[in-house]
């Protein structure tokens, strides 16, 4: 049997960067100069015993000029949104290596979690959720309504420690046996890194992303 080779590609082909798009500043300056030249033109072939009213010449030049200064209005904005990206980056980079609190899941590696989590304020008794990430129950265990934190230690009802990986957390809180409200329980994480962009975001051990809005609490590492 005859092997065939793959066919290799074109040198450069696929390598070839696509050209930088032209920036709205430089396609609207280029645009006006155009629409100039074209008025221009407009006025010299016109019919002098039926010359344009002097007033749709100001309309036309209005209106091409409130877009131009639209589009620069746009383009500074977004130059100020990235400075500001940027300053909330550096405040966001102070955070690695510290804890903070937020409604995400955790990854656990045998250490205990320490959770926020308050019950209902009907409630006669709460329960600690523990799901893990096929989105099987794995563990429940009982929290006092009146407090606003608690611990999971990680192990299974026979005492074991359960498998390392992502695990997320919810509170039950019960009255007269019947569940009357399912709330999330936040969890604290060490930061490990912190990403700029439109939405800055912090990542946590286990490579758990979170916005840097979504953070309620922060303590030291």
């Amino acid at each position: 049997m005859t092997e065939i080779s793959p066919v290799s590609p074109v040198p450069g082909s696929a390598r070839a960067p696509n050209p930088p798009a032209p920036r709205a500043d430089r396609l609207i300056t280029s645009d006006f100069n155009t629409f100039l030249r074209m008025l221009t033109t407009q006025l010299k072939n016109q019919d002098p015993l039926n010359p344009m009213d002097n007033s749709e010449y100001a309309v036309q030049l209005a209106t091409f000029s409130g877009v131009e200064q639209q589009v620069r209005t746009n383009t500074l904005l977004e130059s100020l949104g990235a400075q500001l990206g940027v300053s909330g980056l550096a405040t966001y980079a102070g955070w690695v290596g510290k804890d903070a609190r937020a409604d995400m899941p955790v990854w656990y590696s045998g250490s205990p979690v320490t959770l926020a989590a308050t019950a209902d304020q009907n409630a006669d008794s709460a329960e600690l959720v523990v799901t893990n990430a096929a989105g099987l129950v794995v563990a429940r265990q009982p929290v006092l309504p009146g407090a606003d934190t608690a611990t999971w230690t990680g192990l299974d009802p026979l005492g074991a420690p359960m498998p390392t990986g992502r695990y997320t957390f919810a509170l039950e809180s019960f009255a007269q046996g019947a569940r009357i409200a399912t709330t999330p329980a936040e969890a604290y994480a060490r930061v490990i890194e912190a990403r700029g962009g439109a939405t800055p975001t912090l990542v946590f051990t286990g490579g758990i992303a979170v916005e840097a809005q979504k953070v309620t609490a922060l303590r030291g590492g």
